[in-house]
């Protein structure tokens, strides 16, 4: 009993502490200390560009989490080279990560009605979303998609630099797609997404290319012919997702090749008990991708909803050739290539 209640104070510890990260990383701190040498709050603040009074307030959170260190006789601060690694900008940066935790307390008190009414949360209610995510999958796909996801695909590169056409579906504010089209100038990709605010960032970021383009469009009526479809964390979000899938079984060309990444867990409650970021993935599911699924009327699958449940679905939109794929040390993510019959 004394060991959960201290538990509990942890855990009020910590998740003061994540809303404490995030303002950080929003507001440049971390950048600001990284590599600075010891300095006072109104040195950091000078650097920051930002008011003292709230530095040294949040300079005092950060020492007493074990973040930040203090020198009590020189009144100074310093951010430990071991902890910028993961706090700065750049590829190993998990601080952006914690905004979603703000983002999920906006909206508690409707989660809160929908556990009463079960009619979900609507998209219109998470207003900070597309750029949250936008920035999260930015610092994956640039880390990552040119030199570790698409070798998961055997061929893929080869055949994307002679010159194919791509679609990725649910594309955010497009930047994989504005990535892939500049490494692969022979090829063409479209990439569409029902948010108009995303597709607006997509088309600004990738002007001046021509062989990406950008539509607001429904997932489930894409049109065209397509040689690889992808979808990045977006199946289990949708609200109807077999519709989805049948969609881009039929706009991929016979031989084609369908990618899909999506949440590294099982359907199985029992086979996530050991998962190093089960709390959260759960959590994720109740504040958004179940809950903005069940505002649509839709399926609900949640975050994890699973590897067993994915290859079923793509075996009833007609995949039938799928295998699966991982990137080294990564517990988020799984990778299905599913290929469509020549």
């Amino acid at each position: 009993m004394e060991k959960f209640a201290d538990r509990m104070k942890t855990m009020l510890n910590e998740a003061c502490l994540a809303l404490q990260v995030s303002v950080g990383h929003q507001t440049g701190l971390f950048d600001a200390l990284t590599g600075l040498a010891p300095s006072t709050s109104s040195q950091v603040a000078r650097a920051a560009g930002l008011n003292e009074r709230y530095v040294r307030e949040w300079l005092a959170a950060m020492t007493v989490g074990g973040i930040v260190e203090y020198d009590p006789a020189k009144r100074s601060y310093t951010l430990p080279p071991e902890h910028a690694g993961s706090l700065g900008r750049g590829p190993a940066n998990q601080a952006s990560m914690l905004q979603y935790i703000a983002m999920m307390g906006e909206v508690e008190q409707q989660v809160v009605a929908a556990f009463k009414d079960g009619r979900g949360v609507p998209y219109s209610a998470y207003p900070r979303f597309q750029k949250l995510q936008g920035e999260e999958s930015a610092r994956t796909f640039d880390a990552e998609l040119l030199t570790r996801v698409l070798p998961l695909v055997p061929g893929l590169e080869e055949r994307l630099t002679r010159g194919i056409s791509v679609l990725d579906v649910g594309t955010g504010q497009g930047h994989a797609v504005t990535l892939l089209a500049r490494a692969f100038p022979a090829s063409t990709f479209t990439g569409v997404d029902v948010s108009e605010a995303g597709i607006a960032a997509a088309r600004e970021e990738a002007r001046g290319l021509g062989n990406a383009r950008f539509a607001v469009a429904d997932a489930t009526e894409v049109e065209g012919e397509y040689d690889l479809v992808t979808t990045f964390d977006v199946i289990h979000d949708c609200a109807a997702p077999d519709d989805v899938l049948a969609a881009i079984h039929r706009v991929l060309r016979p031989g084609g090749t369908y990618l899909m990444q999506d949440t590294a867990c099982s359907s199985r409650l029992e086979d996530n008990l050991g998962h190093p970021l089960g709390p959260a993935l759960y959590t994720f599911s109740v504040f958004y991708c179940m809950s903005v699924s069940l505002a649509q009327g839709g399926a609900g699958l949640g975050t994890m909803w699973g590897e067993q449940d994915a290859l079923a679905r793509l075996a009833e939109a007609g995949f039938t050739d799928v295998t699966t794929g991982k990137r080294p040390d990564d517990v988020m993510d799984l990778y299905f290539i599913a290929r469509k019959p020549a």
